[in-house]
C-alpha cells in the first residue's frame, strides 16, 4: 500500500550513567576474570545507574540531546514513544518525560519489545508519519536492568547495563522517504528463554486469596537466545533489504542490538559485511537493552562516523522473543 508520506531521520541523543563497572569490579561478586569475560562477551564496562538516578532521568537526557540537535521546539512534537521494559512507574513513564521536555501537545505512551524496543517503537512512530496523522515523533529506548539482576548469576550478571537513546523523526514528502524498509517479528514459543517474571505470592482476602509479589531477577538460556540470533537476525535483515531493493553492499553501516561481540561478528559474516563497516560499543556499555542501538546510532554520529546520506542497517532482539529490522537514510546536515 502507497502512504502518502515517508520519514527523515533528524535528530538523536543519548545519555549514560557516570557510574562505571568493569570486569575486574565483577569478579569480587562472582566466580569470573576480566579475560573470561571479554572473550565470550565483548564487553570490559557497563555503565550503571545509582539508586537516585531513574530512567525518566536518562530518557530526559537523551531527549532533550536530541531536541538540541535537530533544532527544534519541543512544543512541535505530536507523539512521544518510550521502548523499555524497566518504567520507574508500571502504569509508564512516557507521559512524565512528555512533561519534563516540554512537549505539551505530544500523546505519549510506553512500548515494550524489550531489547527490540527501540526498533519496534520507530517503527510504529513512522506509521503515524506517514499515514499523516501525526507530523512529528520523538521515540526513546531506555532501560535500567541492573535493578532487574541477579548479581551472583555469572551467566547473567556480566551483560547488561544501563543506558538511554532517543531519536526524532519527522514526516517528509513520500519522494524523500528516509525509512527504506522494516520487517518485524515475535514467536513466544520461545518466551521461556528469556524472562524477567513477575512471582506472586498467595495471600488471603476475606473468603479468597489474590497474589502479591514482585519481579524475579533476569533469566536466560544464552546458548539458545545466541543460537536464535544469529540465524534469524541476518534472515530479517535480509527480508529488509529485500522490501528496500537493496542489497548488503549498499548498506554503510551496521548497526545491531549491542547484546554480544560474537553475535555482531556472526551476523555480519552471514551477510558478508565487512567488519569495519560494523557498529560497536558494547565494550563500554554492556547490553543496554532498548538504549543499544540509539546509543550506538548516537556515537557514532558524534564520532564523525555516520554521516548524512549514510544507509544504515539495524536490527533488534531479545525476549519475547521479538527481533526486527529497520533500513533508512540517515538526515540531514547537521553538526552535533
Amino acid at each position: 500500500m502507497d502512504l502518502p508520506f515517508g520519514v527523515n531521520f533528524i535528530g538523536i541523543g543519548a545519555a549514560a550513567p557516570p557510574t562505571s563497572l568493569s570486569n575486574h569490579d565483577l569478579t569480587a561478586l562472582v566466580e569470573t576474570s576480566d579475560e573470561w569475560i571479554r572473550t565470550r562477551t565483548g564487553i570490559e564496562n557497563r555503565r550503571i545507574a545509582t539508586p537516585d538516578l531513574t530512567l525518566t532521568d536518562l530518557a530526559t537526557t537523551a531527549a532533550q540531546a536530541a531536541l538540541t540537535q535537530a533544532d527544534i521546539d519541543p512544543a512541535s512534537l505530536d507523539l512521544v514513544i518510550l521502548a523499555t521494559s524497566t518504567p520507574d512507574d508500571l502504569f509508564g513513564s512516557a507521559s512524565v518525560i512528555q512533561a519534563r521536555i516540554g512537549a505539551a501537545h505530544a500523546v505519549a505512551f510506553d512500548l515494550t519489545a524489550a531489547c527490540s524496543g527501540f526498533i519496534f517503537g520507530l517503527v510504529t512512530a513512522s506509521q503515524y508519519l506517514q499515514t499523516g496523522t501525526y507530523k512529528r515523533a520523538l521515540v526513546i529506548g531506555a532501560d535500567i536492568l541492573s535493578r532487574w539482576v541477579d548479581w551472583q548469576d555469572r551467566r547473567t550478571c556480566i551483560l547488561f547495563g544501563d543506558g538511554a537513546g532517543a531519536m526524532i523523526i519527522e514526516a517528509a514528502p513520500t519522494l524523500e522517504n528516509a525509512l527504506l524498509g522494516f520487517e518485524l517479528r515475535s514467536d513466544g514459543r520461545l518466551n521461556h528463554h528469556l524472562t524477567l517474571a513477575y512471582q506472586p505470592k498467595p495471600q488471603a482476602l476475606a473468603h479468597t486469596q489474590i497474589g502479591q509479589g514482585t519481579y524475579h531477577p533476569i533469566v536466560m538460556n544464552g546458548q539458545e537466545v545466541y543460537r536464535f540470533a544469529v540465524t534469524q537476525v541476518p534472515e530479517v535483515i535480509t527480508k529488509t533489504l529485500h522490501r528496500a531493493n537493496l542489497t548488503a553492499a549498499d548498506i554503510d553501516w551496521l548497526v545491531l542490538h549491542q547484546a554480544n561481540q560474537r553475535i555482531l561478528d556472526s551476523v555480519a559474516q552471514r551477510l558478508e559485511i565487512p567488519k569495519e563497516k560494523v557498529i560497536s560499543n558494547l565494550a563500554n556499555y554492556g547490553n543496554t537493552s532498548a538504549a543499544s542501538i540509539p546509543l550506538a546510532l548516537a556515537e557514532s554520529i558524534e564520532k564523525g562516523k555516520i554521516k548524512p546520506g549514510h544507509v544504515i542497517a539495524t536490527a533488534g532482539f531479545g525476549a519475547g522473543l521479538t527481533w526486527g529490522a529497520a533500513i533508512f537514510r540517515w538526515g540531514s546536515d547537521f553538526t552535533i
